[in-house]
């Protein structure tokens, strides 16, 4: 019994391809070097100890590489190219598309009336909309109303007052789209 385990694991041939070995119910199963698993283990090791070098918080006794200080570049933000920076690329992405759906549904629910001329010299008809009947309509697209409209508040494209809007209390606040 132990000579067939010895058996299933062979060192390569000279062509460099792993033999098959065939099994008593007729199913091939292609059988892996060893050399093979220690090449690819030791490659493995070899970047994970390179990417502890970089980690600040690795207890690693190795050089600890240099990490940027608030106000240079690079400070507070992901690798380049590492699997966190694309994420936050991706969640950008879908919450501007959630921020353009808003103002969508803003035009397509809201009355036209006269700009409250903010300053600017634009006193132009604008797009206006209570909370309330905002609510109504976007819950069903998405639950996290508020938050969209604390971020299109926060990129300029519309405008209401206070700071945080609660359904039922705030239901009769104006909300304008400023595009």
């Amino acid at each position: 019994m132990g000579t067939n385990n010895q058996e299933t694991i062979t060192m390569e041939t000279e062509n460099n391809i792993p033999p098959t070995a065939q099994l008593s119910d007729d199913s091939t199963v292609c059988v892996v070097s060893v050399k093979g698993l220690k090449e690819n283990w030791q490659k493995w090791s070899d970047g994970h100890r390179e990417y502890q070098k970089h980690n600040p918080f690795s207890h690693d006794t190795r050089p600890v590489a240099t990490i940027p200080q608030r106000g240079q570049d690079g400070y507070g933000r992901p690798l380049q190219g590492s699997m966190t920076e694309q994420r936050g690329k991706d969640a950008h992405t879908h919450i501007s598309r959630e921020v353009q759906e808003l103002c969508e549904v803003i035009k397509n629910i809201g009355e036209l009336s006269s700009g409250g001329g903010d300053g600017d010299g634009d006193s132009g008809e604008v797009i206006t909309v209570e909370f309330g009947k905002l609510f109504e309509h976007y819950v069903t697209i998405s639950n996290k109303v508020v938050g969209i409209l604390l971020r299109a508040r926060k990129q300029g494209l519309v405008q209401f007052e206070g700071e945080m809007l609660w359904q039922g209390q705030d239901d009769h606040v104006i909300i304008t789209l400023l595009q």
